[in-house]
């Protein structure tokens, strides 16, 4: 269904834009919030540099039967042809993802109208294929280059021409000789009389008013047009279309090896990127490493002035003038705490582990058993919270010393 547009003054489509581009809800258009703004402009500079294409809601079925109301600007191109300048019909629909990709442009015929088959760039369909279309940049591409350039294009090859129906009527008369401006070139019959009567190639529709003419006529039509136009003129004309085709290919094959350029350089950032981090973990990984050598080295350096110290203590005795419970000595007096109090565990460990054996075999009594397991068992408690208590200590002492130490060490 077709909403139709404002009339060509330039206010009232500002407000018909503004009101459908702003309506929220179910019933607004498909459109992202950040490129409304953008695609008002261009449909505003559309109507102003083209008067014939006015804005329009529409219904567009998409391929799988989805069913959307876009924006369309309906209307005709005007397309200078030998001297002379037609209007071709076309639909110019704004897609959802408009304006960051192109339109779909339609040539879109009249019943008296046929599409030229093949053309280079209008399908049987009426879908229009352009290289600026294939090359849209958002956001400096534009609906107003976009028609200029469909002008350029169909003023090299005209994608429409007029077909005549077969004439009802036995006996034909002679053509017209002289067609009235404005009229088409093909003649239909008059179906109130057996004569012919010129007839417009493009019937009266609900277009804008143009002040261009009609569609070119078929090759072999019965009419010509009697207009000349100067052959430098014509030359100057197609030199100029053939320089800005080329350019304009240029251009295309430039980007596009930028962007792949482009491409190649990003997929060497990312391989840079991880390699870094490759890198990163690895130097990190040795740093812990370093870290842990060190704590192992101050650990041998500090065993090693312990024992040092006792060969130079020991060096002049013999070894049978020592008893084995005098071959070591305790550095100081937590460490002989800590002997105390672990041979004590250890000698109450044994005369439990006698008494268990005796009990076994009856040689005390289990009442006198339980006694004295029940005070040895609380000795035993108190020997071990000392010695945990003492081992405690010692690790806090020995953290001091290796602190105190590591300076010397490092340096």
């Amino acid at each position: 269904m077709v909403h139709p547009g404002p009339s060509p003054n330039p206010q009232l489509t500002q407000q018909f834009l503004s009101s459908v581009l702003s309506q929220r809800g179910p019933s607004s258009l498909p459109y992202a919030e950040d490129t409304k703004w953008l695609i008002r402009q261009h449909l505003l500079a559309l109507a102003t540099a083209y008067p014939s294409l006015e804005p329009k809601t529409a219904s567009f079925t998409h391929n799988d039967g989805r069913t959307v109301n876009l924006l369309q600007a309906d209307g005709t191109v005007p397309m200078p042809f030998q001297g002379v300048t037609y209007n071709i019909p076309v639909v110019l629909w704004l897609m959802e993802s408009y304006p960051r990709h192109p339109p779909c442009v339609y040539v879109n015929p009249t019943r008296d109208m046929v599409i030229k088959r093949p053309h280079p760039h209008v399908n049987p369909s009426g879908l229009v294929s352009l290289p600026y279309l294939h090359n849209w940049v958002y956001p400096s591409s534009n609906l107003v280059d976009l028609v200029r350039n469909l002008s350029l294009v169909f003023a090299r090859d005209p994608p429409l021409y007029s077909q005549r129906r077969p004439a009802p009527a036995p006996a034909p008369a002679p053509p017209n000789p002289s067609p009235s401006p404005g009229q088409g070139f093909g003649l239909t019959p008059s179906l109130n009389s057996g004569n012919y009567a010129p007839r417009p190639a493009i019937p009266p529709r609900a277009y804008p008013a143009s002040p261009y003419g009609a569609v070119p006529p078929a090759a072999g039509g019965a009419s010509q047009r009697i207009q000349t136009e100067d052959p430098s003129e014509v030359y100057k004309r197609n030199a100029v279309n053939k320089l800005v085709e080329t350019v304009h290919g240029d251009v295309a094959a430039l980007r596009k090896a930028r962007e792949a350029e482009m491409e190649g350089l990003f997929g060497a950032q990312a391989v840079l990127r991880q390699r870094e981090e490759v890198v990163s973990r690895g130097v990190k990984e040795m740093q812990d490493e370093k870290e842990a050598l060190e704590q192992q080295l101050q650990m041998v350096l500090m065993n090693s002035d312990v024992l040092e110290a006792w060969l130079r203590e020991n060096a002049g005795k013999k070894p049978g003038s020592l008893e084995a419970e005098d071959a070591f000595e305790c550095t100081d007096a937590l460490s002989k705490q800590m002997l105390d109090c672990t041979a004590a565990d250890l000698a109450i460990e044994d005369v439990i582990y006698s008494m268990d054996k005796a009990a076994q075999e009856g040689a005390i009594p289990f009442d006198q058993y339980l006694r004295s397991v029940r005070l040895l068992s609380r000795e035993q408690f108190f020997h071990r919270a000392t010695g945990i208590k003492v081992r405690a200590v010692q690790m806090q002492a020995q953290v001091a010393s290796m602190a105190a130490r590591a300076p010397h060490y490092v340096s």
